[in-house]
């Protein structure tokens, strides 16, 4: 069985994770590693993350390191993200470059610059060296999932 957190393989009928402690779905089959969420999705229902925003972009980690439900607010130009203790946003993973991408404002809009990081940033599932975001999107960045957010 493996780990919805952090992927790593744990012995049949384990109820944690030997590696980060989450709790493991007995029913999830093995080739289920991601779960998708999007926002608003039905009509009339208000966007709940949305409320988390608190009138500004954000960012909130959605799965990754026991971390789910951490805001991180955009309130400068430019927000590091990766390992380096420095970063605006810190993800301690080894698979996390210390410098891993950059979040800058652009215009109207935001986008997330890759920093030449060895693993990648992806948006939405797709591998980006600079890619425009988007209400909704969801940023992987090593093993931590994450939503950008722009309020309404």
């Amino acid at each position: 069985m493996f780990c919805p957190e952090c992927g790593i393989r744990n012995s049949e009928g384990a109820s944690f994770c030997v590696r980060c402690g989450a709790s493991l779905i007995a029913d999830q089959p093995e080739s289920a590693t991601t779960l998708s969420y999007s926002p608003g999705e039905e009509e009339g229902e208000p966007n709940a993350l949305a409320a988390v925003a608190g009138g500004e972009a954000c960012l909130v980690i959605r799965s990754g390191g026991g971390r789910a439900g951490e805001t991180y607010a955009l309130r400068s130009e430019r927000v590091a993200i990766g390992r380096h203790p420095d970063a605006a946003i810190f993800l301690d993973d080894v698979t996390v470059s210390r410098n891993h991408a950059l979040i800058e404002r652009e215009g109207d809009g935001w986008v997330i610059v890759d920093e030449g990081s060895l693993n990648g940033t992806y948006v939405n599932r797709r591998r980006g060296d600079r890619v425009a975001l988007a209400d909704g999107d969801e940023i992987q960045i090593g093993k931590y999932k994450l939503t950008f957010i722009v309020p309404s």
